[in-house]
């Protein structure tokens, strides 16, 4: 009888890791939670008028962290066509990171001597941000962008775009053309890839035997340091540590022979790839010390994972604690910007109109339309002149300076910003 039980506990077992999702990269059973979020729309899903009334879908942001790699991932519910056919994110609209993106310009122009003989790719183009600061250097560029509506303002820019996901297939296809790369950029796009083996191998494919890979990818050690919860989102199916990209490269043929650390979406890493073979670019001290780092702050080690989700819990608490004062206290607050991360944080946190008038957007594409979630209206950034709130809750706070600077009229009534994260903090 009891090795009948044991019998049957085995199979229970079996068809539970059966049931388990599989890590993208190593296919191994996901069994641990880094954080549950509940369930959340599709953050860059706006809300037309015509939809209010309408059924919207919810899926879970449910994060797990794989026990054999440690890559920290979230299943894809929803395909990336059904993500990023049209898409709502437009780069260009954040005058900090266009600063950014022409000072990358000019580090690899000068560093890698690319001239007009170069050619550059990018991977996940958006609008045309960053590969115009290379046109403008007289260096050819293509632009691999998955997103019509986005893919098509770039075009009518005059930058060369191809309208395709990319991965081995389409990599093949412009090395066909001709269109073999001496630098490739990747800039916050890795997270975005449900498939990571297929998007590096057609890395691999694309780059040129001396070539060299750059990718700009939020890093998982601070976001977890700074209580980045809300920049987990659909959109996003992997979070990444320097260790954690080395494994997915190497497994590739492609060795990261330098990293830097960078402040951008509050805490990144720009990394340099080139082939395994390529002898003429040494590991640097930076990409060493970095992964050693990693491991002594316990990022190689499952229970470095495990005390997260309490952590959100406490921000949560914090922020719902500080809204309900200020509303019994008759203030009025609004919001500032429409992101990815703020529609997390507003439906992880259940924060609606009761709470959130509106908030203000400068892109037109999302103007006049709603929150998805939270159905909370999203104006022009002038409304805020016309009404005159007690606070203006920033949500893409990695770009707060920029913000405070462009909105700092609010001052003239004694208006206040709040930043949610980390933890909520008021600046005067």
């Amino acid at each position: 009888m009891v090795a009948i039980q044991k019998t049957d506990a085995v199979k229970l077992s079996d068809q539970f890791s059966a049931k388990l999702p599989r890590c993208q990269f190593c296919k191994n059973p996901l069994q641990h939670t880094l954080v549950d979020l509940g369930m959340s729309p599709l953050c860059e899903s706006y809300v037309s008028v015509e939809q209010l009334n309408q059924m919207e879908a919810f899926y879970p942001l449910h994060v797990r962290v794989c026990d054999r790699c440690f890559l920290v991932q979230l299943e894809a519910y929803v395909s990336p066509e059904h993500i990023f056919t049209e898409y709502a994110y437009f780069s260009s609209y954040a005058d900090t990171w266009l600063q950014h993106c022409k000072a990358y310009t000019d580090l690899v122009v000068e560093r890698f001597q690319l001239n007009s003989q170069s050619q550059v790719v990018e991977l996940a183009s958006n609008d045309g941000y960053l590969l115009q600061y290379f046109v403008e250097k007289g260096i050819p560029v293509l632009g691999v962008e998955p997103a019509t509506n986005i893919a098509k303002v770039a075009i009518e820019k005059g930058i060369p775009t191809v309208n395709e996901f990319f991965g081995q297939e389409c990599a093949r296809k412009l090395v066909q053309q001709g269109k073999q790369a001496d630098l490739i950029a990747a800039n916050n796009v890795l997270a975005h890839v449900p498939d990571l083996n297929d998007f590096v191998a057609g890395i691999k494919i694309l780059l040129k035997p001396q070539g060299i890979a750059t990718g700009e990818i939020q890093h998982l050690v601070r976001l977890m340091e700074s209580n980045q919860f809300d920049t987990i989102y659909h959109e996003h199916f992997c979070y990444h540590t320097f260790t954690t990209l080395e494994k997915i490269f190497a497994a590739h043929g492609l060795t990261l022979f330098d990293v830097e650390e960078l402040p951008t979406h509050g805490g990144s890493l720009r990394i340099y790839a080139r082939h395994q073979d390529d002898a003429t670019k040494p590991i640097s001290d930076r990409a060493i010390d970095l992964k050693k780092r990693e491991a002594a702050e316990g990022f190689t080690k499952l229970e470095r994972y495990t005390n997260f989700e309490n952590q959100v819990r406490e921000t949560k608490r914090k922020l719902l604690d500080f809204l309900i004062r200020k509303k019994q206290e008759g203030k009025t607050i609004v919001g500032y910007g429409a992101p990815g991360k703020g529609n997390t944080l507003l439906n992880y946190c259940g924060i609606r109109t009761d709470f959130l008038d509106y908030t203000v957007d400068r892109n037109p594409y999302k103007q006049g339309k709603f929150l998805p979630g939270t159905h909370i209206p999203i104006y022009h950034p002038d409304k805020i002149q016309e009404t005159k709130p007690d606070y203006v809750l920033i949500l893409p706070w990695n770009f707060k300076e920029e913000i405070m600077k462009q909105m700092s009229f609010i001052r003239e009534w004694n208006g206040q910003f709040v930043v949610p994260i980390p933890e909520v903090t008021v600046y005067s």
